[in-house]
């Protein structure tokens, strides 16, 4: 099972904190995939969800590319990632049921569940099933995680 904070959320929603360098890192340390959202402006690469916020660098990407989930927030962002050949993991959608990452993980949009080897977003939302899924997105991604591990392994984690 794929485990994806949204957002670097971990614990449940924290609007203030999402999306910004400090959280993201957190979550990638408690070994975590991240979902982020990242806008192009100009020259430039920006975190937000609403509007592009925080500056980072593709060096930053890069680094972290192996465990980040990146949702092109608008048209420029996804021109950008595909005109690299690297493993970037990056998708595009607005409320399209289903999209297709970069490396061909189907990410299902909340309410759409269960799809078999899919991404479910959100489950908690609509209180959907994950039994089929290879991975979660979620804002409560230690819940799942806990809840996972103590059916799979009565606790263990590793």
């Amino acid at each position: 099972m794929i485990f994806i904070s949204h957002r670097g959320n971990m614990y449940g929603k924290d609007v203030d904190r999402e999306n910004t360098i400090k959280y993201i890192d957190a979550a990638l340390h408690e070994g975590f995939d991240v979902e982020i959202d990242v806008w192009m402006v100009g020259n430039e690469l920006f975190l937000g969800h609403d509007d592009p916020e925080t500056l980072i660098s593709l060096t930053w990407l890069t680094k972290r590319s192996d465990s980040l989930w990146i949702h092109c927030k608008n048209l420029e962002a996804l021109s950008f990632f595909n005109s690299f050949n690297l493993n970037f993991n990056y998708f595009f959608h607005d409320t399209d049921d289903a999209t297709l990452t970069s490396l061909n993980f189907m990410w299902i949009y909340p309410g759409k569940q269960p799809v078999d080897g899919s991404i479910a977003v959100m489950p908690e939302i609509h209180d959907e099933s994950v039994e089929k899924c290879l991975g979660i997105c979620s804002d409560e991604i230690y819940r799942y995680r806990r809840e996972y591990y103590e059916l799979q392994n009565h606790g263990n984690q590793p």
